[in-house]
């Protein structure tokens, strides 16, 4: 590929704010300002999360009401069970597993074995907040997730302001690297600027010269459709379509049929589990992937995507981006691993993210000495940089008992955290369906932004 887009995509993105895009799902959020509250975070799937989306705390440094220890380190899960992002949470219910499984089998932290508690985040803010309020009650010091960031918005307040971590594995939204968080909020998901950049790179590498985007309205859909088309555009190609839609609707006829008449080049679809029926319509307009170039995006671009034709070859060709490092090449024994505590797992999407999330805060306590999750989040940043390299929670460690400042590498990448708590480092995977409709992956780019 020639020279990436994301290096030109870094100095462009200074004029934008950040405001957008996650994967999450929020079944029912609405567009903010027209960009669908692109802004307010990748909510991947309905959009304002309906009511329950929490303001910001007052400020980074508001007095958490937590800090208390009892020498456990305990993990909630708030990982989508149902909604429409439950095909990613078989992958991260088991990378959680294995964590703590690692974990404990190098003696645990502090003495005792980590504990993991699973959670729902469903695709809304009442399932979220009710496994919140559950999970506080059986003092976690840390919840895992939510895969959306809508969700992750709706729960932000209620988790930090009682003084617990929330550490999501799959939020993408650049709302949350300015979010007042009492300094408790951290990621292992990369922010939505580099997917877009990706995506854009990928749509012009294919030649495509104009394009329609299918976006859901969200701030998921609208804000990693602001990182994408920027980029795009930039660079000469031209969006000759935007069909923002409901994800609820009974049929998007209407918005494939704008699609259609402006008869682009290709296509993207911004969507989660409604992007098989648009996906049908498409195809029965003769503007599928064996017509046009099609794309996805992360909260689309899944195995579980193809089971929902009879015939998943119709896909084939399909291409799309995910956050991530290639499980099936690079980490084939982290695969093996995922398998072995779920062995039907199709995909793996967000996989080492929530596995790394939950080692590393094991680290931190194990650096900060307690399970106070507030001592835990003061150290959590320094150690994924600056100091001797390790990638497994044995070895990482051995050298935190020796006294030796770590920079833990993960399955998920080298992390590098910002002061925001997130990467700075970013792999990007393209995606494309094969002839018979099962997804490989064909490619990456890796990013980084500047703290």
């Amino acid at each position: 590929m020639k020279k990436s887009l994301l290096w030109k995509l870094l100095a462009l993105l200074a004029v934008f704010t950040l405001v957008a895009a996650a994967c999450g799902s929020d079944d029912n959020t609405e567009a903010e300002d027209g960009e669908d509250g692109e802004d307010t975070t990748e909510t991947t799937a309905g959009d304002s999360e309906d009511t329950t989306e929490t303001t910001a705390s007052d400020s980074e440094d508001a007095g958490a009401e937590g800090g208390a220890s009892d020498g456990v380190l305990t993990f909630g899960g708030l990982l989508p069970e149902t909604g429409n992002l439950a095909f990613l949470g078989p992958p991260e219910f088991a990378a959680a597993e294995a964590a703590v499984a690692e974990i404990n089998a190098a003696g645990g932290v502090l003495g005792n074995d980590a504990v993991w508690l699973p959670g729902d985040s469903g695709d809304n803010g009442d399932v979220a907040n009710a496994t919140v309020d559950r999970l506080l009650a059986e003092d976690v010091d840390a919840f895992i997730g939510a895969a959306s960031s809508g969700v992750s918005l709706t729960v932000i307040d209620k988790i930090t302001e009682a003084g617990v971590i929330h550490f999501s594995p799959a939020n993408t939204s650049p709302t949350f690297t300015d979010y007042a968080d009492n300094g408790l909020y951290f990621r292992t998901a990369p922010s939505d600027v580099i997917q877009g950049a990706a995506l854009a790179d990928i749509i012009l590498a294919d030649g495509v010269e104009t394009v329609a985007f299918l976006v859901l309205n969200d701030s998921y859909g609208t804000g990693l459709l602001k990182f994408t088309k920027g980029p795009y555009e930039a660079l000469g190609g031209t969006v000759v379509a935007e069909q923002i839609y409901d994800p609820k609707a009974d049929n998007f006829d209407a918005e494939i049929g704008e699609v259609v008449a402006a008869d682009p080049d290709g296509i993207v679809v911004i969507g989660f589990d409604e992007t098989a029926q648009i996906l049908t319509g498409l195809i029965e307009q003769n503007m599928g992937p064996g017509d046009k170039f099609v794309y996805g995006t992360d909260g689309n671009m899944g195995n579980a995507l193809a089971a929902n034709f009879d015939d998943p070859s119709v896909i084939a060709g399909m291409k799309g981006t995910l956050p991530g490092v290639d499980v099936d090449g690079t980490l084939a024994d982290f695969r093996d691993q995922l398998l072995g505590v779920d062995p039907d797992l199709t995909d793996f999407s967000y996989a080492a993210e929530t596995f790394d999330a939950i080692i590393l805060v094991a680290l931190g306590a194990a650096e900060a000495g307690t399970d106070d999750p507030t001592a835990i989040a003061a150290v959590l940043n320094d150690l994924t940089k600056d100091g001797e390299k390790c990638d497994n929670y044995a070895d990482c460690l051995a050298l935190i008992d020796a006294g030796t400042d770590i920079d833990y590498d993960g399955k998920s990448g080298p992390l590098d955290f910002i002061d925001a708590g997130e990467p700075s480092n970013a792999s990007v995977l393209t995606l494309e369906f094969d002839a018979d409709g099962v997804l490989q992956v064909v490619g990456s780019v890796f990013g980084s932004l500047e703290s």
